[in-house]
């Protein structure tokens, strides 16, 4: 497999009704991947309808007007096939991979809910939904430990009024005062062809798929007026760091240390990528040598960095560890800053980056190796940047980026000065 590209065919064609149909010929197994995304996630949702994106991601498997409650995912894996949905600030998708001779039973069901769901949509639905949604924000988020960082943190990166400033889970209150008609209405203007991105992947042709996507899509009608999403490009630099310190149930102190830096897709983000990867991945990483091997104040197994793949705001840069036994939140997320700060400053070394690019191109691969990854990074694409073969850009963007750049990227978006710290400390015991 070569280092770089996208050695597989493209083909993409916009139906009258605006759906784009991407589709990727790949005949080595008798098997498809159809992947949906909507251009809609949290980042989209007006105020007072913080949640709705995400409670449409379980919405949509509860029934539609031709196929009764939980028929679709007894349909698809009735066919030997696999299925799922996520949502995330940016976007929702919905997914299946089938055997290639069920294609047409997986365009048809995801067609039957693009175009019927609103009818079939119950207000005992919408109660029950609500109500996984609330059991999941328990577990997820609220009963679980450190669980709910990343509720803290984006209201602590991005201010009131910031499409990125609420989390896709959303506000129970929100949920609990819309009305059936409100949620009809979000899907109305969301749901609809010249909002999505349909590709398909595997053993299958471009005629194929287009036809079946002519028959199962083409009649559902577009809606011309969907409300463009706020502008988030832009958050103006406090100069005064964020501080918050959260005293709960927790095992062991723990820090997270946070930055906005580019949009994903951009060149800077595309060093941030590298950067994460040579300051928090694995034990060869800066964290781990320093934190966990070095100083030991971190436990090795809970230390580490990463970015989040935001598209259309500064995305965050986040670095984590947890303490050790005797050691004091203040000590770690010292620790931690020194760590962050040496990057401007202690020259990325030809092996750190040597390593870093090897990590990311094994994790690209890795994905490219799968029928359903490619046909989600396709969609990515296509939704996010207007061209799925743009997805060909960013393992060469990745492999290009010098140890020059990293440093002038660490001096620019990880100032102490403009940091987001987050401690969680353990109650005192009596």
């Amino acid at each position: 497999m070569p280092d770089s590209g996208y050695p597989w065919p493209i083909s993409t064609t916009r139906l009258d009704n605006g759906l784009r149909v991407v589709v990727s010929e790949d005949r080595t197994a008798p098997a498809v991947a159809v992947n949906l995304w909507y251009d809609v996630g949290s980042r989209h949702e007006p105020a007072g309808q913080t949640g709705f994106a995400h409670l449409f991601e379980h919405l949509m498997f509860e029934g539609s007007v031709n196929v009764a409650k939980t028929e679709h995912m007894k349909l698809v894996q009735g066919a030997g096939g696999s299925l799922n949905a996520t949502t995330n600030p940016d976007r929702t998708n919905y997914f299946e991979t089938v055997p290639a001779e069920h294609l047409e039973l997986a365009l048809w069901l995801e067609a039957d809910r693009m175009g019927g769901l609103v009818p079939a949509l119950t207000q005992e639905t919408l109660d029950n939904q609500r109500d996984v949604v609330k059991n999941e924000r328990r577990q997820r988020y609220e009963n679980v430990p450190y669980g709910d960082a990343w509720l803290r943190l984006l209201p602590l990166l991005y201010p009131p009024g910031h499409p990125y400033h609420h989390a896709t889970i959303g506000s129970m209150a929100d949920l609990n005062a819309a009305d059936l008609a409100t949620f009809q209405a979000f899907h109305q203007t969301y749901y609809v062809p010249n909002n999505a991105v349909l590709t398909v992947v595997g053993d299958t042709t471009v005629d194929e798929v287009v036809t079946l996507a002519e028959k199962y899509f083409g009649a559902i009608e577009p809606r011309p007026d969907i409300p463009p999403a706020p502008d988030g490009r832009t958050v103006p630099a406090t100069g005064v760091p964020a501080v918050e310190t959260v005293v709960t149930d927790v095992p062991a102190p723990r820090v997270y240390v946070a930055h906005r830096t580019y949009p994903f897709g951009t060149p800077g983000y595309d060093v941030v990528t590298v950067l994460a990867t040579v300051l928090g991945s694995g034990r060869g990483s800066r964290l781990y040598q320093r934190l966990a091997d070095g100083e030991r104040i971190a436990q090795p197994d809970l230390v580490g960095a990463y970015g989040v793949d935001l598209a259309h705001a500064p995305a965050p840069l986040i670095a984590t560890a947890t303490a050790r036994p005797g050691v004091s939140g203040e000590r770690l997320a010292e620790g931690l800053a020194e760590v962050v700060d040496e990057l401007a400053i202690v020259p990325v070394t030809p092996t750190e980056l040597d390593r870093a690019k090897a990590l990311l191109t094994t994790a690209w691969w890795r994905q490219m190796s799968t029928v359903d990854g490619r046909a989600d990074a396709l969609s990515r694409y296509a939704t996010q940047f207007g061209d799925p073969a743009t997805v060909a850009q960013r393992l060469p963007a990745w492999q290009a980026v010098t140890a020059d750049q990293i440093a002038e990227a660490a001096a620019e978006v990880l100032a102490a000065d403009d940091r987001v710290t987050l401690t969680y400390r353990p109650e005192e015991q009596p």
